[in-house]
């Protein structure tokens, strides 16, 4: 696939909002709708060969899902990632990630959620780009915190909106190149 790929799990709305506003940063004729993975199959999202992949941050830690601990009511990464083969393999992905959560709120397991999605996918061979700073949150802990960065663009909608649209827009120019780049080299 020619495009990037943008997948979600959202529980109120709120990273598909993030989503579709990313999308059209960066516009049609480069990357796909975002869409919802309680509404894909591995398929849909196996043909791209670089994404964006979005997770609001739900349980403490865990990929989130209607499983007992994480507290979704809705389909979400948990379910489609049981859809995948044992021997799924996303070697030759590029894949940069973005997650939501409630610094305040959650001060202690602030965006945690990504880290355990991150390495679901790096397990399966995927490259991972995007690290964040994290000048400019609140927060006791995150496991999405690794060597003093964010391992994907993080986004506090309830308590710092108004740095989100700032955000995006400097994570997208990061990101970007890198995501294009693996689409150049696969033509």
């Amino acid at each position: 696939m020619n495009k990037i790929g943008m997948f979600f799990g959202t529980e109120t709305g709120t990273t598909r909002l993030i989503a579709k506003k990313m999308q059209k940063q960066l516009g049609d004729d480069v990357c796909d709708k975002p869409v919802n993975v309680n509404r894909i199959t591995p398929d849909d999202m196996l043909k791209y060969d670089a994404l964006i992949l979005g997770t609001p941050s739900y349980g403490i830690g865990e990929i989130p899902g209607k499983g007992a601990s994480s507290g979704c009511f809705e389909p979400n990464w948990e379910e489609f990632l049981a859809l995948l083969p044992a021997d799924v393999d996303f070697s030759g992905k590029r894949i940069a990630f973005f997650g939501l959560g409630a610094q305040e709120r959650y001060a202690d397991r602030f965006c945690s959620s990504l880290f355990a999605l991150v390495e679901k996918f790096k397990g399966w061979g995927a490259e991972i780009v995007g690290d964040w700073p994290t000048d400019g949150y609140t927060y006791e802990h995150s496991a999405a915190e690794v060597d003093g960065r964010f391992i994907g663009l993080l986004i506090d909608q309830r308590t710092q909106g108004m740095f989100t649209d700032e955000r995006i827009t400097t994570w997208l120019a990061q990101v970007k190149p890198l995501l294009l780049e693996k689409l150049t080299a696969e033509i």
